[in-house]
């Protein structure tokens, strides 16, 4: 029945939230969308390795920052819209970290990374981006290996404003200090983690 539903809701299955919660198998990247149950595509590899590579900085730059904690693959609860939404990547603040359940985050993070796959195109651009935007998500990268863009917004006055690149380089709002030249993300093999930390700490 599942077989190539990777980003659309299974036929016939209706949930409510708690029975979402006690039926969702551990392991298994599943979303909830008012009721449909929507079944995410496995990775491939290029995508797990940008995200593990992404994941590996980010932790890093936040942990010598003390600056809260990072998750990929943590789902996140978006109750007001009655959502559970699975993203790959999220920057939790320090003054948030009280939301944290043992499975879930309990409403917005404060940065989040869609990595966009070819089944999950509209879904990061358009469905995720009103979710997250109503949500109150402070900051969302859109990173497309398709297309090899980065997006990134920044929520002013409960609306995405899209930042731009300066001179090949994104700057995070939310993470004062934490940087990438966008074209790093596209090479292969990636570049070392400790490489880019360490530009990234040059002014």
């Amino acid at each position: 029945m599942a077989e190539g539903l990777g980003g659309e809701s299974v036929p016939g299955i209706s949930l409510s939230e708690p029975e979402f919660a006690d039926w969702c198998p551990e392991g298994l990247r599943v979303e909830w969308v008012d009721g449909k149950v929507i079944l995410m595509s496995p990775s491939n590899v290029d995508h797990d390795d940008l995200n593990t590579w992404l994941t590996a900085m980010m932790r890093t730059f936040v942990e010598d920052h003390e600056a809260g904690r990072i998750f990929h693959d943590l789902t996140i609860r978006l109750a007001p819209q009655r959502r559970r939404r699975v993203p790959d990547l999220m920057f939790v603040d320090i003054d948030r970290l009280h939301l944290l359940e043992q499975t879930y985050l309990d409403g917005p993070p404060d940065l989040l990374i869609e990595i966009v796959s070819p089944d999950s195109q509209s879904r990061d651009r358009r469905e995720k981006y009103l979710e997250y935007e109503k949500a109150g998500v402070r900051e969302y990268w859109i990173v497309d290996p398709l297309s090899k863009t980065v997006e990134v917004f920044r929520l002013e006055k409960k609306k995405f404003q899209r930042v731009e690149e300066t001179s090949g380089v994104i700057a995070s709002i939310v993470l004062k200090g934490f940087r990438i030249k966008t074209a790093q993300l596209w090479q292969k093999p990636l570049p070392k983690v400790s490489g880019v930390l360490k530009w990234m700490t040059k002014r």
